[in-house]
């Protein structure tokens, strides 16, 4: 029976198993969905198939022993008529019939053992997309809401690099502060000490200057007749 080595996963495969391991569980609902629709169907035929030859196996095992109650009780007529010659015959009818009755025996065990797995199968199959189909939105739901947060905590750690980026921003302009007030100091601190006499000789140069300057505009004018 290749159908039965073939999904023998179908009685192994745990769906919520499977849902945990996936890494989108949406996709993973459509695809065992689609998966699982197509193994009913093979499983469905291959099964109407089993349970049929189950049945068959199940009547011929009845017939033979409908036939072998039938000789014996021919041999016990044929004993009561007095005839013994004729109930060996039909004893040995019947015991043709016993021997044969062992293999169909293990025929019809073997047939009704896969249509067991069969149906067993089935069932599974039945229940697994039922379960799904009845979680499917649900999940669909969950994955899109964890997805969105995902984009939310994304946009909060790049929120974050940025106030960090900030107050390294904040950080450096004070050290630029206290890089220019250091400077400043040191400028002041290099600039000579300044002599008093020499500012009050620069006051009364320049006095000087500007009272030559109103002589001679004076004398300029008086040569003008202005």
């Amino acid at each position: 029976m290749g159908i039965l080595e073939r999904f023998t996963d179908i009685i192994k495969a745990n769906v919520n198993d499977l849902l945990d391991r996936c890494e989108d569980p949406a996709k993973m609902i459509d695809q065992y969905l689609r998966d699982l629709t197509e193994n009913l169907a093979e499983v469905k035929k291959e099964t109407a198939g089993v349970m049929a030859e189950e049945a068959r196996t199940k009547r011929m095992l009845d017939e033979n022993a409908a036939e072998i109650a039938k000789y014996d009780g021919l041999a016990r007529k044929a004993l009561a008529a007095g005839s013994e010659d004729d109930a060996r015959t039909f004893l040995a009818k019947k015991q043709q019939l016993a021997d044969k009755a062992a293999s169909l025996q293990a025929t019809y065990d073997a047939a009704h053992e896969n249509a067991q797995k069969m149906r067993q199968m089935h069932d599974k199959l039945v229940g697994d997309i039922e379960t799904l189909n009845a979680r499917r939105e649900m999940v669909k739901a969950k994955v899109a809401v964890a997805k969105t947060q995902q984009k939310v905590n994304e946009f909060s750690s790049s929120a974050d690099k940025a106030a960090g980026a900030m107050s390294a921003f904040d950080r450096m302009e004070q050290k630029a502060d206290q890089m220019l007030d250091k400077a400043n100091a040191m400028a002041e601190l290099n600039e000579k000490p300044k002599d008093a006499a020499s500012e009050l000789e620069k006051k009364y140069q320049a006095s000087g200057s500007s009272a030559a300057v109103d002589d001679e505009l004076a004398k300029l004018k008086a040569e003008m007749g202005l």
